[in-house]
């Protein structure tokens, strides 16, 4: 008798150059033993150095996608990447209303690692309005939770800020602190601040944080409890970038299928 595997539901835009968006999702959720549904939030035109432009999907267009899923696949967990409308973040609020017992996994991208502007501050604006108060992970970098929060004077301050908006759990990545090695900090509502800590790799990645939040979704799939989704995620993603490969002219990809040793 088959067994389904857990289906994880992944919002983001199509990446053509394979490393980040929905193909890093579909490639996360794959390695360990998930189902990805992509629903795409948009198309873009990047490469490994910085994106060029992006059209966000309609919003009727969007909703179709989700919905026609939803009403024939049972989702285990909600990934939210790349959105690029506030229109979108707009749609995918009504539909997570509607799922209220699915968890939820955001990763508030608004710039490209290029410095792009996907959707920019007010985007940020929405997902902090209609978004966070649904999240059950969230995880920022320390850019990007500073603009979530841009009133509160510390990264402290804005993760306890965001949670006493209704984030469950903040998962804060170091990578762009000036630090020797990566400390990644996990807030949460029901306990003290956790640390992890990770050696830092050398290069800058493509796809590093659309990793580590499908990564976290598919191990909630699994209905693995969150400090082991959390901790199990964050082993992944530093397994393949730790793997990855400069492909282009800029960033590194992470290598996904890390795991698979066999040599054509």
């Amino acid at each position: 008798m088959s067994v389904n595997k857990p289906t994880v539901m992944c919002f983001s835009g199509l990446d053509p150059t394979g490393g980040a968006g929905l193909q890093a999702d579909i490639e996360t959720l794959f390695s360990i033993g998930c189902h990805c549904t992509p629903v795409a939030t948009a198309l873009t035109v990047q490469n490994t150095q910085n994106a060029i432009t992006m059209q966000a999907t309609d919003a009727a267009l969007l909703v179709q996608q989700a919905r026609a899923i939803l009403e024939d696949i049972a989702v285990q967990c909600f990934k939210i990447g790349l959105l690029g409308s506030v229109q979108s973040v707009e749609v995918i609020h009504t539909i997570l209303k509607d799922y209220p017992n699915i968890p939820v996994v955001l990763d508030p991208i608004a710039y490209a690692g290029g410095g792009y502007e996907f959707g920019g501050d007010e985007v940020l604006e929405a997902m902090r309005n209609l978004l966070i108060p649904q999240t059950s992970v969230l995880t920022p970098n320390t850019d990007e939770i500073i603009k979530l929060a841009p009133t509160s004077d510390s990264h402290d301050a804005c993760a306890n800020e965001l949670l006493d908006q209704g984030c469950e759990n903040i998962l804060l990545t170091g990578t762009h602190a000036q630090t020797t090695g990566v400390v990644n900090k996990w807030f949460s509502t029901h306990q003290d601040v956790t640390l992890f800590n990770w050696p830092r790799l050398e290069y800058a990645y493509h796809g590093s944080g659309c990793t580590l939040a499908a990564a976290i979704a598919g191990y909630l799939a699994h209905r693995i409890n969150m400090r082991e989704a959390i901790q199990q995620a964050q082993r992944f993603t530093w397994e393949a970038l730790s793997h990855g490969s400069r492909m282009g002219f800029g960033q590194h990809m992470p290598n996904r299928s890390y795991w698979n040793k066999q040599k054509l």
